[in-house]
Order: structure tokens, then C-alpha cells, then sequence
């Protein structure tokens, strides 16, 4: 009887050890799991900023467009400049310092490599176009009409110029045909876009057009009807 309550008892012993075991087995493997999906979603989300931070990369300047200029007007070509090497070393160290903060895995030391990076191809970039530099390290832009330089200001502005004028062109078009109209003002609040759009391609060679109505006179309004206050 002894002996079978001994039995007994061991194996109920036996069995609540298992268990346990069991049980203590099934939380490592819960807690292993939960760790690793841990792990792997840092680092999902590391490479997932890293990827928005160079999403738009900086494109290196080709080797066509890379020219070599000379000093003028007491400045000096960007590539050669030791101010602006200075500067660009400057940049560097500081990002530099900032990414020994964080561990180099992680989303915030990922983004810093990727802005060190752009950092070294936007200096690079200003070197290799034929910039000139002043003291303080910094690109200028030469507008006085050096043939050399007309790349810097003179051909963006003509452009900018052009579009500007473009685009007040085909306004003005269309208000003053918008007058004709049995409704002017609806035509002004909704705009007609197909008479619209036809008069934006029209007005695409708006120098000449306006060339002509300057000759015909009927660029501007005649003096009569401008208004002019008393004195």
C-alpha cells in the first residue's frame, strides 16, 4: 500500500514537472519570438527611413557637363578653392559627431549616412560645373554677361522670363476675347478651358505677337482711355 502511494505520488510529481517544464519552455520560445519580431521590426523601420531619406538622391555631375574655369573678378573656381574645401569638411565633421550618438543600425545613423552622402555629392557637384568661390567658401554667380558664365544666371532668367511672360500672355488673351462674350463675368469666374487651352498654345510665341501689336499700336490702350487724376 506503501509502495503504491509512493508510486502514485511520483508520478503526480513527475507529471506537475513536466508540466512546468512545459509551460517554462512555451514562454522562452513566446519571449524568442516576440524578441526577434522586435528586432525585426527596428530594423524594418531603420531601413525604411533610410530609404525616404535617399529617396532623391543628388546626381553626380557628368563628365560633359564638368568644365574647368578661371579666377575672375577677384573669385576663385569652387573645385580649387581651400575655403570651400574647408567648408565642405566642416559640414562632414558635424554630421560625423552627430551619427557617434547612435548605434549604426539604427533609423537615425542610417538617415545621417544617407545626408553625408548628398552632403558629398552637392559639393562635389558645385566643383565639377565651374562656379567660382568667394572667401567665405560659398558659390557666386557671375550676371554680368561673361560669355563663360551665361549658364549661371543670364540663360535662367531668359527662361524664366519667357514662361513669365507666356503665362500673362494667354491671360490677358483670354480676358480681353472674354469680353466679347454675351456673359463676360461668368466667363471669368468659370473659366472656358478649351478656348482657354487654345489660347495658351497660341501664346506661345507671345514676343512676336506682341512685336506686331506694339507696330499696330494696339499693345497698350490709347491715351483716351486712361484716366488721370486731377492736380
Amino acid at each position: 500500500m506503501h509502495a503504491h502511494a509512493q508510486a502514485q505520488l511520483t508520478s503526480k510529481v513527475t507529471v506537475s514537472g513536466l508540466k512546468r517544464s512545459a509551460r517554462v519552455q512555451t514562454r522562452a520560445v513566446k519571449t524568442v519570438a516576440h524578441c526577434s519580431a522586435v528586432d525585426f521590426s527596428k530594423k524594418a523601420a531603420s531601413l525604411a527611413v533610410a530609404a525616404a531619406v535617399a529617396a532623391a538622391p543628388l546626381v553626380a555631375v557628368e563628365e560633359a557637363f564638368a568644365r574647368d574655369v578661371q579666377p575672375y573678378a577677384g573669385l576663385t573656381p569652387c573645385k580649387t578653392s581651400k575655403a570651400f574645401a574647408k567648408r565642405e569638411k566642416t559640414e562632414l565633421k558635424a554630421l560625423e559627431k552627430r551619427l557617434k550618438k547612435y548605434d549604426p543600425e539604427s533609423a537615425p545613423a542610417l538617415a545621417l549616412q544617407a545626408t553625408m552622402e548628398k552632403t558629398k555629392t552637392r559639393f562635389a557637384n558645385y566643383g565639377e560645373s565651374g562656379l567660382l568661390c568667394g572667401k567665405d567658401g560659398l558659390p557666386h554667380l557671375i550676371v554680368d554677361g561673361n560669355l563663360e558664365h551665361l549658364g549661371e544666371f543670364a540663360i535662367p532668367g531668359l527662361g524664366f522670363l519667357y514662361v513669365a511672360g507666356w503665362i500673362g500672355y494667354a491671360g490677358r488673351s483670354y480676358i480681353q476675347e472674354n469680353k466679347t462674350a454675351s456673359k463676360p463675368t461668368e466667363g471669368e469666374i468659370i473659366i472656358d478651358v478649351p478656348k482657354a487651352l487654345g489660347l495658351m498654345f497660341q501664346a506661345g510665341a507671345w514676343p512676336l505677337l506682341a512685336g506686331l501689336e506694339l507696330k499696330n499700336g494696339t499693345l497698350t490702350a490709347p491715351e483716351s482711355e486712361i484716366t488721370v487724376s486731377p492736380r
